[in-house]
């Protein structure tokens, strides 16, 4: 027992043995502690107080009335407001009619409370010039947020809990008592004086954390009394190693993935050949690039997407990803692309004209400029690339015409007997599939298809020894 209370006595020790090893906060900073008015945030209340008192730090309670409880509600409030004046912390609170707001927006009731209770800390903080957000969550705690996690399916990140620091929005949030039992910081506040609260409704049965809370962990704990503690403990070194390997998947982040607006781009072979844990964290980071919607995307969908990378997959495919993100796979390259309507924008047809005597033609929605090049015969250049050609002027039909491919579209392969479909051609060729659409075709006024720039010469208006008239053509991608 004497063991035990020397511990509980030297809970404020442990709190600033937690900001030195952990980096909590600074000497000299300012901390607003949220305080609901239960033993926990008290506690924590009490102990900040008293390094404020030695100088070591500022803090300032805040306090948030959900308007759930009216009559609880308004008690806690009372306590928190009296013993922060008792203790000479300035004291900042809210209330909030949480019903209409949940009503107004059909949130969930605990997300929406939280939503709306993190908004006050963080303007508090900011107003205060605040550095951190000091929260009371303790040993306990994380060990329900584990077991929690594990009944309802898990990885790493997820074993690791609570976070003892975590920056958001400019402001740490942190835990200082995550390494407290219950048991120690109640024995605190009664050794201590500290008057608190209890909540009704941490009994009701119908938040899932209060089953695992009340049912679930004493039951298990039957069979192993130092279950919570082993649950804390698999926290800790999870999020060790998930910060260990996050700092590795970011640098392979920074190494293997193109960006450019609204997409992430990665090549098969290097996605692949990473170790099959550091594939699906970079897929997970590629995501949460792209969208802040990827809590519900799931393990399943993640390894979809891993196993489309692999050498064994088709070479093209696609799926919507979930959180407004499209991810396609492209010969060796991955592609995710931030959808704006849920829906990747489709290119619209397109067709432009070019009259006999115009130089040149831009085909905005492909990206694509052709300049035309008119010349005698003997005189002119010879096409250096595929993507240049030269055409019998005197065999064509006038205006050309440039246009992105059309169902049923089909070339007169030069050298080869009869004709081939475009589509065809785009994949012998290896055209990524999100580039078809745009890509452009010459064709001339009777409707033959003269030249796939880049790809393929038709038969049609071959320059000859009879050629008078030589017409140039040179296509760019700029």
């Amino acid at each position: 027992m004497e063991g035990e209370d020397a511990k509980t006595m030297n809970l404020r020790s442990e709190l600033e043995k937690a900001r030195a090893e952990r980096g909590l906060w600074s000497e000299g900073d300012r901390i607003v502690a949220a305080v609901s008015g239960g033993p926990d945030s008290m506690a924590l209340l009490h102990m900040l107080a008293s390094l404020a008192d030695e100088g070591k730090l500022s803090v300032v309670a805040a306090h948030v009335n959900h308007g759930f409880r009216i009559e609880e509600s308004a008690r806690e409030l009372e306590v928190v407001t009296a013993y922060a004046e008792k203790l000479g912390v300035p004291c900042e609170t809210a209330l909030l009619d949480m019903p209409s707001y949940i009503e107004e927006t059909r949130l969930n009731g605990q997300a929406a409370s939280r939503e709306r209770r993190y908004a006050f800390l963080h303007e508090v903080a900011l107003r205060r010039g605040a550095s951190a957000i000091a929260l009371a969550h303790h040993a306990d705690d994380q060990a329900e947020t584990v077991l929690m996690r594990l009944i309802r399916g898990t990885g790493l990140t997820g074993l690791a809990g609570m976070l003892s620091k975590r920056r958001e929005k400019n402001v740490e949030l942190i835990r200082p008592m995550l390494r407290m039992k219950k048991s120690d910081i109640l024995r605190y506040c009664r050794e201590h004086g500290i008057p608190y609260c209890v909540d009704s409704s941490n009994e009701e049965r119908y938040y899932f954390r209060n089953i695992i809370r009340l049912d679930i962990l004493p039951y298990l704990s039957q069979h192993n009394p130092q279950l919570p503690q082993s649950l804390q403990r698999l926290a800790e070194v999870a999020g060790a190693e998930d910060d260990w390997m996050e700092k590795q998947t970011e640098a392979l982040f920074a190494q293997l993935v193109t960006i450019s607006p609204d997409e992430c781009a990665v090549s098969c072979t290097g996605l692949s050949g990473l170790h099959v844990a550091l594939q699906r964290r970079l897929i997970k980071l590629i995501l949460s690039y792209l969208s802040q919607e990827t809590e519900n995307i799931s393990f399943e969908q993640i390894e979809t997407m891993r196993l489309a990378a692999s050498p064994h997959a088709p070479t093209t495919w696609r799926t919507d990803a979930g959180a407004r993100v499209r991810c396609l796979r492209e010969y060796d390259v991955m592609r995710w692309l931030r959808l704006p309507r849920n829906e990747l924008p489709e290119a619209d047809d397109y067709e432009y004209e070019a009259g006999r005597d115009q130089a040149s033609l831009t085909a905005e929605p492909s990206g694509w400029t052709f300049d035309f090049i008119r010349e005698a015969a003997g005189l002119g250049r010879k096409p250096a690339s595929r993507y240049e050609a030269c055409f019998d002027a005197s065999e064509l039909a006038y205006p050309l015409i440039v246009r992105n491919r059309r169902p049923g579209d089909r070339i007169h392969v030069l050298g080869l007997n009869g004709s081939k479909k475009v589509q065809d051609m785009f994949v012998d060729e290896k055209i990524a599939p999100s580039e078809r659409a745009r890509y452009p075709l010459l064709f001339d006024a009777a409707g033959r298809l003269l030249w796939i720039p880049g790809i393929r010469r038709s038969s049609h208006a071959l320059t000859g020894s009879r050629t008078e008239d030589v017409l140039f053509v040179r296509a760019r991608n700029e």
